[in-house]
């Protein structure tokens, strides 16, 4: 029994047998916190790693503008800038597996800082070629050797799922937090491009983006404390042959298709700068959904959320085909991207669930991957529909592929076994 009261910091006096001795007292119990994102950052170390990888992927949403308004502004050009910007997209759909499966293989540090200084020099020999008015063809290798640049937003989620596995509702925190980062950096980055190339110089944009890249991931790469160990090699081959792995890529990239006609009609009916209102509606969406407990059936989820997103992209065709009205087509965009982030989050735990622990960062790049696919050929649909059927006509096709990457997931994604 205690033999005198002290304060909670200082040892106390206590009675064993017939000895008086020495005991540490317990600390009253703190209350626990009723955010769950201020419990996941109050993990030891993820401040740090997530300072970092905000760092490296604001730039995520810089490039592709600064290098349309670089390009086009020195050569007078879209039809050059949007090709360069293609290539870039290509190059990475087919790079970027490769360098996860490099990290999956030998480490998060030893890969991505050399992968991004790669990628950062190409944006540089990409700034002084067009500065310099070298050939067209210089560009387009310029741009093509960003294709290194690490899946930041992927190697972070790694990092949380190897720091709380086994615990399904801090997961779903995590990556509903790294959703809501993605749709901020994708929303700032845009505007935070043009604004340093129209207040200082063309190649601002590009300039700032690089260094940002570039400091992000070495930030982030030396939080080593965070880092998942490398697993040991296997003869596993590709996620691609984990059952219900093609079907959900699939799904993946129709869900691309979603944001890539989505934006292209938009800027065609009303200007880029309304779309932000559909990146701060996901935002917001993804922070509330990760307050929410985990889902126990998690493809029935996906399917909830498909069907979501399938019903609120219909807003937009039906406020500017109905009234025509700009508030009500913003309106409308802020609900549409309300069912974004909740889409994503839950298709990326459905990746992590699929996909081998050795292989995690392979198989979340391949949905990165499949979504860059889908954004792309998303756009080209767009753009093909607002000049054949009309801006407003062209509001259907983001429907039709929400539609279609629910009818996908409904008909081969499987229902993953809990790790």
């Amino acid at each position: 029994m205690p033999y005198e009261r002290t304060p909670a910091d200082r040892p106390v006096l206590a009675l064993s047998g017939d000895r008086l001795v020495i005991a540490p007292r317990t600390a009253p119990a703190r209350r626990a916190s009723t955010n769950p994102y201020r419990r996941l950052l109050a993990t030891p170390g993820a401040r740090a790693f997530t300072v970092g990888n905000l760092i490296a992927r604001l730039p995520m949403g810089m490039f592709s503008v600064s290098a349309v308004i670089m390009i086009a502004g020195s050569r007078g050009s879209y039809a050059l800038a949007g090709a360069v910007t293609a290539t870039g997209l290509a190059a990475t759909a087919v790079v970027a597996p490769w360098t996860a499966r490099l990290v999956d293989r030998h480490g998060q540090a030893k890969v991505a800082v050399p992968a991004t200084a790669i990628a950062a020099l190409g944006s540089l020999a990409l700034l002084l070629c067009v500065h310099y008015d070298a050939p067209a063809w210089t560009l387009f290798a310029s741009y093509a050797a960003t294709a290194t640049t690490p899946n930041t937003g992927g190697m972070s989620r790694a990092r949380w799922a190897h720091l709380h596995r086994g615990d399904p509702a801090a997961l779903h925190t995590a990556n509903s937090f790294e959703q809501a980062a993605d749709e901020l950096c994708f929303m700032l980055g845009p505007a935070l491009a043009a604004l340093l190339c129209a207040a200082l110089f063309p190649e601002a944009g590009t300039l700032v983006g690089a260094v940002l890249l570039m400091t992000g991931v070495l930030i982030f790469a030396a939080q080593r404390a965070t880092e998942p160990p490398v697993a040991p090699r296997t003869h596993a081959g590709t996620p691609l042959r984990t059952p219900g792995m093609p079907a959900l890529l699939a799904a993946f990239l129709a869900t691309g298709a979603v944001f890539g006609a989505m934006e292209v009609v938009t800027i065609a009916h009303a200007g880029g700068a309304i779309l932000a209102l559909q990146a701060a509606g996901s935002c917001v969406a993804g922070l509330l959904y990760g307050s929410l407990r985990p889902a126990a059936d998690i493809r029935r989820r996906l399917l909830g959320c498909l069907a979501g997103m399938t019903a609120l992209m219909s807003l937009p065709f039906l406020a500017a085909a109905s009234t025509g009205s700009l508030l009500a087509l913003a309106g409308a965009l802020l609900l549409a991207g309300a069912a974004t982030a909740p889409t994503m989050v839950t298709g990326m735990t459905l990746v992590q669930r699929l996909t081998p622990e050795s292989q995690l960062n392979e198989g979340m790049t391949l949905a990165v991957t499949a979504l860059l696919g889908g954004i792309a050929a998303g756009s080209a649909t767009g753009g093909w529909m607002v000049e054949h059927t009309g801006q407003v006509a062209g509001y259907i096709a983001p429907v039709c592929a929400a539609a279609l990457a629910l009818a996908i997931t409904a008909a081969g994604v499987r229902a993953p076994r809990v790790r």
